[in-house]
This record gives C-alpha cells, structure tokens and sequence, in this order.
C-alpha cells in the first residue's frame, strides 16, 4: 500500500448540524492522507456525514473541503435496486445500448455522440469485471440476480471504472462472505497502492481494519460538544493501543487530582475547627475577664484577620483542586458504554446439545458454520430450531433482529418474551447487557444496532432455565467497532455452548472456537 505522506483531502474550519441544531462539527481542520485510511467512531458520531460532506452531497454550514481529482462513495446499500443491471450500476449502459443500435445498423448522429471514443467498452468492461473477481457476471445481468456479496463488488468496480482519486466506502463488507471479502480486499490494496490515490473506509470489520495504513478517528469529547478528528498512523490495534494507554494515564491522573482534592477538603475542614475551638477559647478568657478587655480586643482582631487570611487560602487550595479534576476529567473517555456480561453456564462435557445428521454438538463446544453466501447456514440454523434437535435452553439472535411490537420498550419486550416473570429479574437481566434505567424503558424501534442485539441476547438469557446454548447469525453487522470488541470478549468467556456464523475472521479468532463447520 502507498506511504500515507501527502493529503488527498483537507478540511478547513468545516461547521455542520443536524436540524435540530446539534453541532456535528465545528472549526473541524484536518487532512486525510493518501493510502487506504479507516474511519472510526461511536455510531452517530458523523462517519457517513463526514463522507457525504466530502463527496459533496452535504453542505457544510462553515468552511471548506478540498479533495485532489474526483471522488466515488460506495454505500452502504449499492446495489439497493434489484431490477437495474451490471452496466447500469457500473454507468456504462446507455454506451453499451449505442453499441447495439450502430451494430443493428443504426446512423442516428446522438448514438455515435453518446459512444464517443468508447468503441471497447464492452471489452473493457469484460475485463474490468474479470479483474475484480466477477468473471461470468454479464453486463446485462440483473442485480437481483446476484448475491450480495457480488452486487457490493459490481457497485465497487463500477466506482473503480469511473477512475477516481479518492474513494470513500461505507461499511462495504456487510453481508459478504470470505470470497467476496478478499476480492474486497485485494481492490482496495491495488487501488490505494496506486500513488496519489486514497481510500477511506468506514466499518466494524476487525480483518479490514488491520490492513489500513491509516486509523482516522471522530470523537464527541462530550454531550453536546462538536466532534474532533484525529489521526493515528497504523491499524486498528495500534490505535486502539494508543487510546488504551492515554486512558490509563488519564485515569491514574483523575485518581490523583481526587486524592488531592480529599487532602485539600480534609485541611480545610481540619483548620476551621482549630479555629473554631481558638475563637471558643478566646470567648471564654474574655468572659472571665482573664486578660485586659484592650488586649483581648487585639487579640480578637489579630485572630480574626488570621482566620480569614488562613481559611482564603484554604478555600483557594480547594477551588484550584476542583479545577483540577476538573481538567483531567475530560481527558477520561465516556464513549465506551457496551456493557455485554454474560451469565456463567455449567454445561456436561457429554451432554447432547444438538441432534442432527447435519450438525452434531455435545457439551460446551464453540462451533463456527462457515460457508460461502448461499450454501444455507441461515437455513441450517432455522432447520434445527424449527425441528427440535436442539435438546438443550438456547438463545438464538438472527441476523435481523426484529421484536414483535416496535413500539414496545425493552423492558415491555422483555416482559412479553417472559410473562411469568418478575419486573426485578428482566431489569437486571437487562443491566448485565447495559440497558440500564431509561435505556430500558427506550422503544425498541429506537435503538441502534449494537442496542438490538443486546437487548435480544438479553431478553434471550432471561429465560427460565437459563440458555445453555448461543446462536449467533453474523452478530456484528450494524455494530460499531467498540460493541463488536466487547462482543467478541465477552463471547470468549462465554462457557456454554456456541454456533457461531461470522464472515469476520478476525471477530472469529477473537471469539476463538473448538470446530468449523463448512457448508456449501
């Protein structure tokens, strides 16, 4: 891949808001380099917003972008139109219809106007296709006609025939199996190993974002606050070590100025009541006329200037404490809030979990179902939990997560999955996935990805006995790159049994499994 050593996009003083007003970006100024670059962030911190900023089908409020040569999106629906065909998804088919109509004997002057020098297109096009990995995929071939892997690919070399500078993707591996992924790949590696060429990718894949040359990263530092953008050269772990590292030290640092704080207060309050107990006894010796009334006089006024000398800077060592902590608290992220703990499961090494020909599965073993888009891992697993082979509890969250009423809370979907159970039980059941408080009484058709599966697994393992089995169906799609981490951790130390669907390589080996299965 080409050095990440000159921009291929610059952003200048960039200002944009949602309608409602909150403020995305704000005197944003930055440079993306060239290379093949990712882009990380909370969900909804602005990752699609700042692509479609750049290709300009977004206007900033303030401030400019500038791109060096042309730029291509490629969606996170590309292929969303089931009845246009591999030339028209690749723009060249009004070409190709010309082509036609001049071969048919056609010498109409706007079929030769619309060919231009474009004589090959077809031979160009064929070759194009071949060299992505789309070989026997014709130009007339109807997108429904195709696998999602292939309509990804087809939309991503129609945006290469275009010959872009700069290439923006928006989570292009959802829904593409292993094949599909490595063709993914190897374009992307030949295309920003081009020089002068960049690519920018925003997605969750833990395999993809190990390739790049580049982590760019969008970060809310709060409620409220415009988002910042900052740049970290090297992959996805690299970056993710590096804010690891920075967090602990802010958090060692937020320990300390709390401790100073502690010792501040506890001298302040240590001196008011030595003075206090001063001003009781200077009181007494008056009272008992001890002293002369001239002399306890000054001595009261002595004591008094003293005291409020001794406690203005007592006050003042509190308030620039506060301060303090104040500061470095800011630097303590708040944007990690996936919470997924799961329950302990004891499961016998012998116990039948799944009875079938197809799949057979005793005690706690982790089974990955591979298998290329269509050799029916989605059907093998509707098969079993349809048929009864599964002898054990289990808890099954498709690849869309769907909830019969929308409009019901997560506490209220719990309720209804479970009804002989108690309102105390679901809510905690619901905490141990994170879905603590108002996040439990938010409607289910609100939530984003990572907050759906959640509160599937977590209305899942709420049941009455407890799941012993996990079925998992591509888990991470629609996740943010944080939930996907705290997924696969918390996978890993699941200790029931698993089956497992996952195009992700890298989210699998994390995950870590006893067998693969391969279908197809």
């Amino acid at each position: 891949m080409s050095s990440p050593s000159h921009p291929a996009v610059t952003l200048t003083d960039l200002a944009f808001a949602w309608p409602d007003g909150t403020p995305v970006f704000d005197g944003l100024t930055a440079t993306l380099p060239v290379g093949l670059a990712s882009l990380v962030g909370e969900n909804g911190v602005g990752k699609t917003t700042l692509l479609r900023l750049i290709t300009g089908d977004l206007s900033p409020a303030r401030g400019s972008i500038t791109t060096v040569g042309a730029v291509e999106l490629l969606g996170q629906r590309p292929a969303a139109d089931p009845t246009a065909t591999v030339a028209s998804l690749m723009g060249v088919d009004d070409v190709l219809a010309a082509i036609a109509r001049v071969e048919a004997g056609s010498v109409d002057p706007a079929d030769f106007d619309v060919i231009g020098d474009d004589w090959d297109a077809a031979e160009r096009l064929r070759a194009h296709l071949d060299s992505i990995g789309l070989a026997g995929i014709g130009a007339d071939r109807r997108i429904a006609a195709l696998s999602g892997g292939e309509g990804t690919l087809v939309a991503l070399a129609g945006c290469l025939w275009r010959r872009p500078s700069i290439l923006l993707l928006d989570e292009p591996t959802n829904n593409l199996d292993r094949r599909a992924r490595r063709l993914l790949f190897d374009a992307l590696a030949a295309f920003a190993g081009t020089p002068g060429r960049c690519a920018i990718v925003v997605s969750h894949d833990l395999e993809l974002l190990e390739q790049v040359d580049t982590t760019l990263e969008l970060h809310r530092p709060r409620p409220g606050a415009p988002v910042d953008l900052r740049t970290v050269g090297g992959p996805y772990s690299l970056y993710r070590d590096t804010v690891d590292a920075e967090q602990a030290t802010a958090r060692a640092a937020v320990a300390n100025a709390a401790g100073d704080l502690a010792k501040q207060q506890r001298e302040r309050d240590e001196t008011q009541t030595k003075l206090a107990r001063r001003a009781r006894t200077a009181r007494k010796a008056e009272r008992e006329k001890r002293v002369p009334k001239i002399v306890a006089g000054m001595r009261k006024n002595a004591a008094q200037a003293s005291a409020g000398k001794l406690a203005g800077t007592h006050r003042d060592d509190v308030e620039a404490a506060k301060e303090r902590l104040s500061d470095v608290a800011d630097a303590v992220r708040k944007d990690r809030h996936a919470v997924i703990t799961l329950p302990d499961v004891d499961i016998a090494p012998r116990r039948r979990v799944i009875v079938d020909d197809r799949l057979r599965i005793d005690g706690p073993a982790r089974v990955e179902l591979a298998g290329p888009n269509g050799s029916g891992k989605t059907t093998l697993i509707d098969d079993l939990v349809a048929s009864g082979a599964i002898a054990v509890p289990y808890c099954h969250v498709p690849q869309a997560v769907t909830f019969p009423d929308e409009r019901r809370t997560v506490a209220q979907a719990a309720q209804l999955a479970h009804p002989d159970a108690s309102a105390e039980h679901l809510r905690a059941a619901l905490a141990r996935l994170g879905l603590r408080g108002a996040a439990g009484d938010r409607p289910v058709g609100s939530l984003s990805g990572g907050q759906r599966l959640r509160a599937a697994l977590a209305i899942g393992l709420a049941a009455d006995p407890p799941p012993e089995l996990l079925i998992l169906d591509e888990p991470t799609n629609n996740l943010d790159i944080d939930t996907v981490e705290v997924l696969a951790d918390a996978l890993a130390g699941w200790t029931g049994a698993l089956v497992l669907v996952s195009h992700d390589a890298a989210f699998v080996d994390r995950v870590g499994t006893d067998r693969r299965v391969v279908l197809g």
